[in-house]
């Protein structure tokens, strides 16, 4: 029997994709654990692998289709040995996977043709639709104990089978529940009377506050731009996911922003010292690093301002998970330094290095720019002297970092020369209020101006 190959869902935020590439083509013979497929989402380009095994039966979706939906069958495998049966045109723009061909005609309905007694007599009944949703009938499945029919892959039946584990015990992490290899391998040895938990049942989501609708987005033309006038340039996924994204966070997040001024002529001197210290071995400490480090540093010294809002509560988190914005081609990704506060200067140097090269191929994988706890955004390379970010919900706070540059400053009554650095602190108000966020940029200030208190 067929086995739809579903467009998977990549991080918890997707719900489309463009298909970049297959590797396999029909008559390939695929395992579990293959690297079929590359998608693209709207960060990144990632691998998909085959979660059941069998035979390439047929591309339902071309390579370089754009907006496939989650879920959307995208191949069909069939048992080894099994006989091929005729390939299903393409779930869609509505014809075969990119073939071009207009489809055969279509006979007359059969509702309108006359059934005869005898053909009516023969007919065998249409077979009961599947449970995944298509219309062919379910993979053989095993059956539990309870007589309960049990959907897995035939890999990880045979797993079950060898090692002895009852299936009816096993939740499923595959397409719609389906019991995959990963699923029972780590069970090896486990009796079948063994109880293995399942996984709770999610608990279904709050209703979503009741907020003003956004206004209607207007042409060009309604705004009073002639027609003819400009080259339009198509949103790509990534312009669309931030566009949305930030126009949330502005509209429904109550946010304020802080500012404040560092003296870092200590902090440009004790960098000097760390870079000669690290000499030829292919590390160096930045400016930014060093402000990742003393953010994680000061949320440590005040985790209120460590958290995020939710309508259960405030999570305050455990580790300071600094996400630091990098710009891309056709827009903007924030890779994470996780857990900034355990690690020094040379290895948040490092992993902001790598990070920030595979984050320009779209090389990164979605943990890796999902999930941060606070984010920095650096303009100071381009000579921005001071701006605000807007909130990457669910953070608390982004901090914008800006130029550094010689000022005349006040000490006492003599005026002096400093090289000075703006920053600005925006808060979800939330959150964070105004003597949280003062807190914060004051732990700040002084690790900045002081870099030694950072390992203190």
């Amino acid at each position: 029997m067929s086995i739809d190959v579903l467009m998977p869902a990549l991080s918890p935020t997707m719900e489309e994709g463009t298909l970049a590439k297959w590797h396999v083509k029909p008559g390939d013979t695929v395992k579990s654990g293959d690297v079929i497929a590359e998608i693209e989402t709207d960060k990144a380009t990632m691998e998909v692998e085959a979660v059941d095994e069998g035979v390439v039966e047929a591309i339902l979706v071309p390579e370089g289709t754009e907006e496939v939906k989650v879920n959307t069958p995208i191949a069909k495998l069939r048992g080894e040995g099994e006989a091929a049966s005729a390939a299903p045109p393409s779930p869609l723009r509505g014809g075969a996977g990119g073939g071009g061909e207009a489809p055969p005609a279509q006979e007359k309905p059969a509702a309108e043709k006359p059934a005869s007694p005898a053909s009516a007599a023969t007919t065998p009944p249409p077979p009961a639709p599947s449970p995944q949703g298509g219309g062919e009938a379910p993979l053989p499945a095993a059956t539990g104990q309870d007589g309960q029919r049990i959907f897995a892959s035939p890999l990880a039946r045979r797993i079950a089978e060898q090692s002895g584990v009852d299936l009816s015990k096993v939740a499923g992490s595959g397409p719609h529940g389906r019991i995959i290899r990963r699923d029972v391998e780590g069970l090896e040895g486990q009796p079948a009377s063994a109880p293995v938990a399942k996984a709770a049942p999610a608990a279904a989501p709050p209703a979503a506050p009741a907020t003003a609708a956004p206004r209607e987005a207007r042409s060009l033309e309604q705004m009073g731009i002639a027609p003819g006038s400009y080259d339009l340039i198509p949103l790509d996924g990534m312009k669309k996911t931030v566009a949305r994204r930030m126009t949330d966070s502005f509209r429904d997040v109550p946010h304020f922003p802080l500012t404040v001024d560092l003296e870092i002529d200590a902090l440009l001197a004790a960098r000097s010292k760390i870079n000669a210290m690290l000499g030829d071995k292919g590390t160096k400490v930045s400016v930014n690093d060093m402000v990742i480090k003393a953010a994680a540093a000061a949320l440590v010294r005040v985790p209120e301002a460590n958290a995020s809002y939710s309508p259960e509560g405030i999570a305050m988190h455990h580790h300071a998970d600094v996400a630091v914005a990098v710009a891309i081609e056709g827009g903007l990704i924030t890779p994470i330094v996780r857990a900034a506060e355990t690690k020094g200067l040379a290895k948040i140097a490092a992993e902001m290095k790598d990070l920030a090269e595979r984050a320009r191929t779209r090389k990164l994988k979605p943990e890796e720019f999902q999930g941060g706890t606070f984010s920095v955004s650096n303009l100071g390379m381009f000579g921005i002297r001071q701006f605000a970010s807007i909130i990457n919900e669910p953070q608390g706070c982004i901090l914008s970092v800006g130029a550094g540059e010689k000022r005349p400053v006040v000490r006492g009554d003599q005026l002096a020369i400093a090289t000075v650095m703006t920053v600005t602190l925006t808060c979800d108000h939330r959150v964070v209020d105004g003597a949280t966020g003062a807190r914060w940029l004051q732990a700040f200030k002084a690790m900045i101006e002081d870099p030694i208190t950072m390992i203190v």
